[in-house]
């Protein structure tokens, strides 16, 4: 068997995610607190007790979701004693960077203090209603990049994630997005859904919010990748700390290119099980849609991670 561990991404997040762990493994109450010490406020109190609107705020759900899948992980590794050894690992957006910290790149204090900072920073680069994103339901990567052409050919609005076939996400000024939704049924797009997002991620929009992450990155301690992680920007695996801070600078205003990046997992690393750590089941479901007859798992809470402890022990 020859796996893979995933991260999610913003949009996994929900009140109460990570509860059930975090009531019943001490390591896993460990990670909650040391996020909350590295952020010096409640992140848990959000997480388990807060508003749900609050929670997603990009500067709060960023680092919720990384704990949750932190904890999680060390549940299954020393809690339950699994031995793991992935092939690689990757995240969706915000996930790389667990699946860095995972990966020994990054202590977790500081991972999710950068996370926290990105959340910032990426929310401060455009004013709120000013840019936002839609999911074109039906859409090739061709279809989607002629129909940002056609109402923005300066590159106002732009593909920010292909996340499987059929699904890519573009994201820009908001009355442009408008635009692109008016129009996408005339390039033979199924459907057009606004996000209910608050800024253009994964846009040139967020360059300022690099510029300041890049700043970021000097100041924490990089390590060479145990595992190797699948880059967003590229779709291939980093491991040293000057590509590794590379592609997160890229990635900030660049596609996530997350159907590259499983085909690149099945085809090249001859990936055969995706198993997703962390709240939700949002990277299970596209991995789905890009290759078929994959053995998947998400597991984020104790009965899902005893079930792919006992996996990874046959």
């Amino acid at each position: 068997m020859s796996y893979a561990f995933v991260f999610p991404g913003q949009g996994s997040q929900s009140v109460g995610m990570g509860k059930g762990i975090y009531d019943a493994f001490p390591c896993a109450k460990n990670v909650f607190d040391e996020a909350d010490d590295a952020l010096s406020f409640h992140l848990t109190r959000l997480m388990f007790e807060g508003d749900e609107a609050e929670l997603t705020l990009t500067k709060n759900a960023q680092p919720a979701i990384m704990t949750v899948s932190i904890a999680a992980l060390r549940v299954l590794t020393e809690a339950m004693g699994a031995e793991i050894s992935p092939v690689c690992m990757a995240g969706h957006s915000l996930g790389e960077y667990t699946a860095l910290c995972a990966s020994g790149v990054v202590d977790f204090a500081d991972a999710v203090r950068l996370v926290r900072n990105r959340g910032a920073f990426m929310q401060e680069a455009v004013p709120e209603g000013q840019g936002g994103m839609a999911a074109l339901i039906g859409a090739s990567h061709d279809d989607a990049v002629k129909l940002c052409e056609s109402v923005a050919p300066n590159g106002e609005v732009s593909p920010a994630n292909f996340n499987c076939p059929g699904q890519v996400v573009i994201s820009g000024m908001t009355e442009l997005v408008d635009a692109a939704i008016a129009n996408a049924k005339s390039f033979g797009i199924k459907r057009a859904v606004k996000l209910s997002v608050s800024a253009p991620f994964h846009s040139r929009y967020m360059k300022p919010a690099a510029d300041k992450l890049k700043l970021e990155f000097a100041k924490i301690s990089w390590h060479e990748a145990k595992f190797p992680v699948i880059a967003n920007v590229s779709a291939k695996p980093v491991k040293s700390p000057d590509e590794i801070q590379k592609s997160l600078y890229e990635q900030t205003f660049s596609p996530v290119l997350w159907e590259d990046s499983v085909a690149f997992m099945t085809d090249e690393m001859k990936i055969d099980s995706f198993y997703e750590i962390g709240a939700g089941e949002v990277l299970a479901g596209l991995i789905k849609k890009c290759r078929k007859g994959m053995n998947i798992l998400s597991a984020g809470t104790p009965e899902k991670l005893e079930e792919l402890r006992a996996k990874l022990e046959a």
